[in-house]
């Protein structure tokens, strides 16, 4: 199997030209005819993932962000990116990155937080224009929990869920939560959107001090992390490929698509 058939498999969940402008998706180290010995998915692709991948004989590295971003004038090792580059290529292990085509699915990003948290009913937070297919695309999610909650509750259940001890969040308001928007990272310009929607509370992540300001007692504002509010993405790839490749391409073993068990979080607590 190619790395080509791989990343068709890819991108029948999350297509290309689904991604931002802005963005650098698709095959950014590597050939799209290399035969591949093992996959291996990862949020961010750095010196220490390349080693892993090495270490289990993965010629391909799936990653959600992608390494090089706004371009390389030069390849000298003097940064981490030029190294992460340096090292797969000296090493014949191809990178590929989806980033925002798979924030703009349904079953994207954000979907997968709202699986992870129990929201039912999902629906996209900033549904966006999309000639090439009649499916809807964009930003976000929002639906209800199950049950409504007090917020000190939810931000309790939305640590333990979303694995983290801190939580960043807006004024407690003593209101019930039960409608919620999540977007997976960088949130902040949809603060407005969730609000408009009559979400009661809206997750996601990078929030800045005045940003806070904007929720107004309207909404309780909650920033999980990025990292955190990205976690799930790799499990969403990896259960994605190996349902693929169970029913398309039993001649690469299920056992080649690996999760990393590297946190590439950058941000530590104490």
């Amino acid at each position: 199997m190619k790395i080509k058939d791989i990343t068709n498999f890819i991108e029948e969940l999350a297509p290309l030209h689904y991604a931002e402008d802005f963005d650098n998706v698709g095959l950014l180290v590597g050939n799209y005819n290399t035969t591949v010995s093992g996959v291996l998915v990862t949020l961010d692709t750095l010196e220490q993932t390349v080693q892993e991948a090495i270490a289990k004989n993965c010629n391909l590295i799936v990653s959600f962000h992608p390494i090089i971003f706004s371009g390389l004038k030069k390849l000298n090792g003097n940064s981490y990116v030029e190294r992460v580059v340096l090292k797969a290529i000296k090493n014949d292990i191809a990178i590929y990155a989806m980033h925002t085509a798979l924030d703009n699915v349904q079953q994207g990003v954000s979907g997968k937080i709202c699986e992870v948290l129990g929201i039912q009913n999902p629906q996209i937070l900033i549904p966006k224009s999309n000639i090439k297919s009649k499916e809807t695309i964009g930003m976000g999610m929002i639906g209800e929990l199950p049950n409504a909650m007090n917020e000190v509750d939810l931000l309790q259940f939305v640590k333990t869920t979303m694995k983290t001890d801190c939580v960043r969040h807006s004024e407690i308001l003593n209101t019930p939560i039960q409608k919620v928007a999540v977007l997976g990272g960088s949130g902040s310009f949809a603060i407005s959107n969730a609000i408009a929607s009559k979400a009661d509370a809206y997750i996601s992540a990078d929030f800045k001090y005045h940003d806070f300001f904007k929720a107004e007692k309207k909404i309780l504002l909650i920033d999980v992390g990025h990292y955190e509010s990205e976690q799930f993405t790799k499990n969403l790839l990896v259960e994605h490929l190996t349902k693929k490749i169970t029913n398309f391409a039993p001649a690469l073993s299920v056992g080649n698509i690996m999760l990393s068990e590297k946190s590439t979080n950058p941000i530590y607590y104490s």
